[in-house]
């Protein structure tokens, strides 16, 4: 009988031993709370220790990222939102120039701790980065000259043949563009500080983009209207990208967003922009 309960036990402890290695590994994958990945530090340490907290921006998307050609400054709402964070961290901010279409790429391959400037949470992203607790909703809708806002209201009425549509390259524009005109002519203009340009010039009719840039544009563009902001063709939310993995780091991060969003800093940003 002895015999039998030692092996009894001996059997049960190397069982427990078996498991323990697996769920430590279910844990470092995120399904616990080790966070980030073995041997690698979290952003919440590394960047107060460093001193610096690199921000992937596009620079090319007021009122949220804007670069100023003459300078290299950067301003906007998410400029602005960008310098607290650092602050938050006893970090100052310096920001990693990236395009649309290699934010995720750039994030993922460590050159930043956070992307910020417009960023939409979409789902082929989140496959790749964290998302952040959103800092407003949004949605595409058009952008045209005001003495054609009467032709454009609908998407059947810009899927038409003879529509010039413009759009920036690798983002979501693009991307809603083209799975929603197959009529229309679709251009790529590279240079998102301009596009707008190209239908004040009469060398495209319609830009479909987020309502809070049609809006921004609209205002500083007397000529342009913004039509039916308050109900775009889509639904999404804009927030700040993240590395996957980092959970520590986002947590911080939500809960900034959060305080931020709800105690009227981020709206004064927002504000201060869309009223200039």
């Amino acid at each position: 009988m002895k015999r039998a309960a030692a092996l009894s036990a001996l059997a049960c402890l190397l069982a427990v031993s078996a498991t323990a290695p697996a769920a430590s590994g279910a844990a470092a994958r995120g399904g616990g709370t080790a966070s980030p990945a073995a041997g690698t530090t979290s952003a919440l340490d590394a960047v107060p220790r460093r001193g610096v907290l690199r921000v992937c921006t596009t620079g090319d998307y007021p009122p949220f990222s804007y670069r100023d050609p003459k300078n290299g400054s950067y301003r906007g709402v998410d400029i602005d939102m960008a310098r607290d964070l650092a602050k938050s961290l006893d970090a100052r901010p310096r920001y990693v120039p990236t395009t649309w279409a290699r934010l995720v790429g750039d994030l993922s391959a460590g050159r930043c701790d956070i992307a910020m400037g417009g960023v939409s949470v979409t789902l082929p992203r989140a496959r790749s980065v964290y998302f952040s607790a959103p800092t407003r909703t949004d949605g595409k809708t058009p952008l045209v000259r005001c003495t054609d806002k009467g032709k454009y209201a609908t998407l059947r009425q810009i899927d038409r043949p003879g529509t010039r549509v413009v759009v920036n390259p690798g983002g979501t524009n693009e991307e809603f563009a083209r799975s929603h005109l197959k009529h229309a002519t679709l251009t790529v203009h590279r240079d998102n500080t301009t596009i707008f340009d190209e239908i004040l010039a009469g060398r495209a009719d319609v830009m479909m983009t987020d309502a809070s840039e049609t809006r921004y544009q609209a205002r500083i563009h007397p000529e342009l209207c913004s039509l039916h902001p308050d109900k775009p063709y889509t639904f999404s939310e804009k927030a700040y990208a993240l590395p996957r993995g980092d959970n520590e780091f986002k947590a911080y991060v939500d809960q900034w967003v959060h305080l931020a969003t709800h105690d009227g800093t981020y709206r004064k940003y927002e504000d201060a922009w869309m009223t200039r």
